[in-house]
This record gives C-alpha cells, sequence and structure tokens, in this order.
C-alpha cells in the first residue's frame, strides 16, 4: 500500500527498532498521528536528549548521565568484587535484584566469531586495566548464558587465571538461551548465590 511521504518515513523509522515489523510499524505511526501534539514533541525530544545526553563511564563503562556514573561514584559499595556482564540492561536487571552490592564492568558485547566480533572489539582490555587496583578479590562473569555469554566467559576467566584473583561464573539458574535483562530478580538471585569458581 502507498502511504504519504512523512507516514512513509515514520513506518520506515519504526521498522529499525529492533522486532518491530511492518505491521507493527504501521500501527505504531498511525498511533503516533492520533496523539497530541504536544505529547508528539515530548515524545521526539525524549529520543533526541537520550542520543545527546547519555554518556558511558570512563571506568565501568555503564550509560549514565554523569562520569563516573551513580555506581562508580558511590563509596558504600563494595570495591573488591566485580561482576562482567554484556550491556548496561544487565547492570538495570542485576540491581533490581538488590543483592549484589559490589561494582561493574559492562564489555559492550560478547565474542562472536560467527559476527566477526572477537576479544578487541569489547571492553576486555579495559577490564584486565582496572585489575591493576590491588583491592579486587573476584571477578563474577554475568554474561549470558548462552554460546556467545559462555565462549566470552571461558575466555576472561582463562585470560584471569594466572592473575590469582577469584574468577566465578554465575550459576545456570537462567535458561540457556535466555538474556539477562528478561530474567526475574528472583531467578537472578539464584544465580548469584549459586556463581561457582572457573
Amino acid at each position: 500500500m502507498h502511504y504519504p511521504e512523512p507516514i512513509s518515513k515514520l513506518i520506515d523509522s519504526f521498522m529499525k527498532l529492533p522486532g518491530i515489523g511492518p505491521k507493527t510499524a504501521v500501527r505504531l505511526a498511525f498511533f503516533v498521528l492520533e496523539m497530541r501534539e504536544d505529547d508528539v514533541l515530548d515524545f521526539g525530544r525524549a529520543l533526541v536528549n537520550a542520543k545527546r545526553n547519555l554518556i558511558y563511564c570512563s571506568n565501568c563503562f555503564h550509560i549514565t548521565d554523569r562520569d563516573p556514573c551513580m555506581i562508580c561514584d558511590d563509596s558504600s559499595r563494595d570495591r573488591t568484587t566485580i561482576c562482567v556482564v554484556h550491556d548496561s540492561k544487565d547492570v538495570i536487571a542485576m540491581e533490581k535484584m538488590k543483592d549484589f552490592r559490589g561494582l561493574y564492568h559492562v564489555l559492550h558485547g560478547s565474542i562472536s566469531p560467527i559476527e566477526g566480533i572477537g576479544p578487541e572489539d569489547i571492553k576486555i582490555a579495559e577490564l584486565l586495566k582496572r585489575l591493576a587496583d590491588d583491592t579486587i578479590q573476584e571477578i563474577i562473569l554475568a554474561t549470558d548464558p548462552n554460546i556467545e555469554g559462555e565462549a566470552t566467559a571461558m575466555y576472561i576467566a582463562r585470560l584471569l587465571k594466572p592473575t590469582g584473583i577469584k574468577v566465578t561464573r554465575i550459576a545456570h539458574g537462567l535458561p540457556v538461551g535466555g538474556d539477562l535483562e528478561y530474567a526475574d530478580e528472583v531467578t537472578l538471585s539464584k544465580a548469584m548465590e549459586g556463581r561457582r569458581e572457573i
């Protein structure tokens, strides 16, 4: 079906989002047309502000509006433990659990030879730099329990073995092939309790 150009562009923009197919994009575009103009302007401003005003923490690489982020800046956090995760959504999922009081390190990806993503393409070198601080006693590998997450965890564990730092992996309370961001707090809590050294 042929739509006027402004609607076609809006539909195309929605289809760039993950999980949005043509039918959903059309439905969203027509929903936007029904919104009040003030609400549409607020929505547009929110998109632009998020893109312009968010940065990555120079320490842990979590998304933030200030550097260092609130977690790294919190002196009450346990500075002897770093939990390594795939992305910022995983930090938010872990924080909802309210059981972990250590620090984080966001890799921004997983090793995936099929997709051409190697160790140099994610924040592993930055993690190793953080270990120059002698206070770190444990690294918890909380990458996703899928092939890429497991490969990334094993690679990091092998790198850290010679350092003498305790390296643990969260338990498999999470379904294989699942993502941390979709897990509930109880499942995440059990996974943290059952972590093991690798």
